[in-house]
């Protein structure tokens, strides 16, 4: 059982949050000012470093939140289906989404690096591992039903083959070299697909029906996964 102390400081840090997402979206992550939080927030700069003590535990704070949002988004989204297709499917239209009416949070998340800013790895990696993880296990499921089919390629992966082990363990799959280094393209290319559209990389009047360019995207990134 929380206690009242504990209770004020969580409706504290989600306020800060809230703002700081706001100021986030009008300002960028590179000008974000605890000052002008503690402004909104209608409380002297010194209250709020009690909570978040610098600019970049600010940052941590809103990374965190966007992964967090960003996965609780894909999860609920994802296990309500059975099919590999249609889970992989829905995984690339809801991170699509959430990108879309979050441009500032996935500008945060998968745009530029902000300078001076370096993220936690002991507060970061958790969040920011779940969709991709979410992948592997759809794309582990059906690797494991017989429905993820092989394409080995001439080109040796030999080098890789320790790094594939460590993910094999991380990540507690038995999928094959080959299969991983499918899976590690698709995810590169399904986030390539969603950033060109998030910052508008094609151009606003090069495609008028993105959502169809999108839907086509997919259907190809199915076919290189092997999903059947």
């Amino acid at each position: 059982m929380t206690t009242p102390r504990e209770r004020a400081r969580a409706r504290t840090l989600a306020d800060i949050t809230r703002i700081g997402r706001e100021h986030l979206a009008v300002d960028g992550a590179a000008a974000l000012s605890l000052r002008a939080v503690a402004r909104d927030l209608g409380v002297v700069s010194s209250a709020v470093y009690r909570y978040v003590k610098s600019r970049d535990e600010l940052l941590t704070l809103l990374v965190v939140d966007a992964y967090t949002e960003l996965g609780d988004e894909v999860d609920e989204a994802v296990d309500a289906l059975d099919s590999p297709i249609e889970k992989f499917l829905t995984l690339g239209w809801t991170v699509r989404a959430w990108g879309l009416r979050e441009p500032a949070g996935y500008a945060l998340l998968f745009g530029s690096p902000v300078p001076g800013y370096h993220a936690p790895a002991e507060q970061t990696t958790g969040p920011g591992t779940r969709v991709i993880a979410k992948l592997v296990e759809i794309f582990d499921a059906a690797w494991r039903a017989g429905r993820l089919v092989e394409r080995p390629t001439t080109v040796s992966l030999s080098g890789l083959h320790q790094n594939f082990v460590e993910v094999r363990n991380e990540m507690s799959t038995n999928m094959s070299d080959e299969a991983l280094a499918r899976g590690v393209l698709v995810w590169a290319s399904l986030f390539g697909a969603v950033s060109f559209d998030v910052f508008d990389q094609y151009g606003s009047s090069t495609f008028g029906a993105r959502d169809q360019l999108f839907e086509h995207q997919l259907a190809l990134l199915v076919e290189l996964a092997g999903l059947t």
